[in-house]
């Protein structure tokens, strides 16, 4: 009935053209006409659902309509369900605080009348909500409490949906190979059961995880997957913007920049079109990274000071360290050393806050609980069946019984084994979770040391002087990308030096600007060494790399820079760093501090160094060493 009186009201208006959207019109006429109160919410709930596709102000103004008559018919489960709208909504626009107060009275209202799937909704939105207030493990608790109501309830999406949020989880505590592992069931889940939108959200997930694993052309084809197939399904405004948001992410670490902002002005067209904060924020966040990729530092500073602005405003600290950080290395490109170390001092701050929040243990803790529920409910469930078939077989009721006690006895003795040993795993991981925060902290120490080297050299007038600051700096640097890996890996006692080396090279090309005119290559392959030897072999190469930009490719000359280290057959390691450039043995032969250094550090790692003068410079190092991991 309720159908037909719509279609008579839409076939009754369906000549008026009062504004864009002729069902929201109708409806709007709906309840100016003599209903019931109950058909009068839905309607204010069908117009609270058309407008969010495009509207949030209007979609907010609808829900507190809905509310109010709710409250004033008496009705519990309409206030609930507007509450749990409210905040939705409130959270779209970022307007977090707001959020939270109605999705607590959702929860509430939901608890009290005893609908699980209610709950299971409005938990998981509070998930997202205390995940951009950095509240992780408030966002853990509330994530696998809706997911306990949806198996409950067997609700499969809901399940899929549960799994995608544990997955995000994960994503933030650094275990992204876990969280793949989540996503990859969700999408399981949502293929079987023919879940379309919702295997659009488990592709974007498990974009996510492959991207955070340093996999940017694996998650890109997730995300362009999942934006085909939103498309064709006509998803909402706010998910096409995420998920073009995601598609420049990929396409930014593949360096493809111009796509990248193709991308980003996509999002940022339908963000701003349709009010999504969240997206607008994102957008410019991300094209500002991308101009300061591009060294393009004057057009980069009006969009990240816009995202900050935003950020700030808004409470939201998802990736506002970040966005810090970026700023601070604009500004020390644009010369304004004072406001550059001012943001990479709040960048410190919210790091700090963040891996705190990050190692909480309570977090691990919780997914751990959930897991071993499961698996003791495998347990209880397989027991059971082992008791309906000794009932059945009654004539071995004796052996039966006795294999029934071994069989309990051995599954006691190792769940008493799975205890123990998630026990020694967790104290483990606090462990490690300790040693990372360690590096960390040296690393942003060391970070700060730098800044200031930046900022006291800015002061300087004598060109020497103002060099042997940047030495300095360029030394400080070396080291802390040491610590950098040390807190990003999961082996804390090594270092792959292929990568770090990679590392140290872009930071000093960077320092002499030389990114387009000078290539590092790396002839090796990955190689692990202890932080004892990492070290000095940084500095080492650090040392030469600035001698090469400084003296082998005079007036602007292109070139390149090829650096090799492998471990030879009973310990030894070999060195070798050489440039095509115009040859220079003053550059590490002199009587200064860098030549000094070289030898010294060669000499504390028990080596001998030659150099060869052919087509260039290069310099051999044989370190007698038995510590190569």
């Amino acid at each position: 009935m309720q159908k037909i009186l719509l279609l008579l009201c839409f076939c009754l208006f369906s000549s008026i053209n009062l504004a864009q959207n002729p069902t929201l019109d109708s409806l709007e006429r709906l309840l100016s006409t003599p209903s019931e109160d109950t058909q009068r919410l839905q309607w204010l709930e069908q117009m609270t659902d058309l407008a969010a596709g495009s509207d949030f102000r209007a979609a907010s103004v609808y829900a507190k309509r809905g509310l109010q008559l709710a409250e004033t018919t008496g009705s519990k489960t309409w206030q609930a369900k507007f509450c749990e709208i409210q905040g939705r909504i409130f959270a779209n626009r970022l307007q977090l605080d707001s959020a939270m107060l109605f999705l607590s009275r959702a929860l509430a209202g939901y608890t009290a009348l005893g609908d699980k799937r209610g709950q299971a909704v409005t938990a998981f939105k509070q998930a997202w909500v205390h995940r951009k207030r950095n509240e992780l493990s408030e966002a853990a608790a509330a994530d696998l409490q809706a997911l306990r109501l949806m198996e409950a309830l067997n609700d499969q999406e809901g399940i899929a949906d549960g799994l995608v949020q544990i997955a995000e989880d994960l994503y933030l505590q650094e275990k992204s190979a876990e969280g793949l592992q989540y996503a990859l069931r969700s999408i399981e889940i949502a293929e079987k059961n023919g879940l379309q939108k919702q295997w659009v959200y488990s592709m974007r997930t498990a974009g996510f995880m492959h991207f955070k694993l340093k996999e940017p052309e694996k998650a890109l084809r997730y995300f362009d997957q999942a934006l085909a197939k939103a498309k064709t399904l006509h998803c909402t405004p706010i998910e096409l913007a995420r998920l073009l948001n995601d598609r420049g992410n990929a396409l930014k670490h593949l360096t493809r920049y111009p796509d990248a902002l193709d991308a980003y002005r996509e999002c940022l067209q339908i963000a701003e079109k349709h009010q999504i904060n969240m997206a607008i924020s994102a957008a410019w966040a991300n094209i500002g990274e991308v101009y300061l990729k591009m060294g393009l530092y004057a057009e980069a500073l009006p969009c990240q000071l816009k995202t900050i602005e935003m950020m700030e405003q808004n409470g939201d600290y998802y990736n506002l360290e970040e966005s810090y950080r970026h700023i601070s290395k604009t500004y020390e490109h644009l010369g304004n050393f004072q406001l550059a170390l001012s943001f990479e001092r709040k960048s410190r701050q919210v790091n700090d806050s963040t891996l705190n929040a990050r190692s909480d243990a309570k977090m691990s803790e919780l997914r751990t609980q959930y897991e071993t529920e499961k698996k003791e409910a495998t347990i209880a469930a397989q027991d059971a069946l082992i008791s309906q078939q000794r009932t059945l077989q009654w004539l071995s009721i004796g052996v039966a019984a006795l294999l029934a006690l071994l069989t309990f006895n051995f599954r006691r003795n190792a769940l008493a084994r799975k205890k123990a040993n998630a026990l020694l795993a967790a104290k483990n991981a606090e462990n490690e979770l300790l040693l990372k925060e360690i590096h960390h902290r040296v690393k942003n120490n060391l970070e700060v040391v730098s800044s200031l080297l930046a900022l006291q050299s800015a002061q300087i007038d004598d060109p020497n002087v103002k060099d042997a600051m940047q030495e300095g700096q360029n030394r400080v640097q070396s080291i802390g990308i040491v610590h950098q890996k040390l807190y990003q890996r999961d082996n804390l006692a090594a270092i792959e030096m292929k990568d770090y080396f990679l590392n140290l090279g872009n930071s000093v090309l960077d320092t002499f600007g030389a990114k387009d005119r000078v290539r590092i290559e790396m002839a090796m392959q990955e190689l692990e060494l202890d932080v004892d030897t990492a070290v000095p072999l940084g500095l080492i190469v650090n040392e030469l790399l600035c001698n090469a930009l400084k003296y082998a490719f005079p007036d602007g000359q292109k070139g390149k820079v090829n650096i090799k280290l492998e471990k030879k057959p009973g310990g030894n390691l070999q060195l070798e760093v050489w440039d095509n450039g115009v040859g220079k043995k003053a550059a590490v032969g002199g009587t200064g501090f860098g030549a000094q250094l070289i030898a010294l550090l060669t000499r504390q790692l028990n080596g001998a160094m030659q150099v060869v003068q052919h087509e260039g410079l290069r310099l051999c190092f044989d370190f007698k060493l038995n510590n190569a991991a």
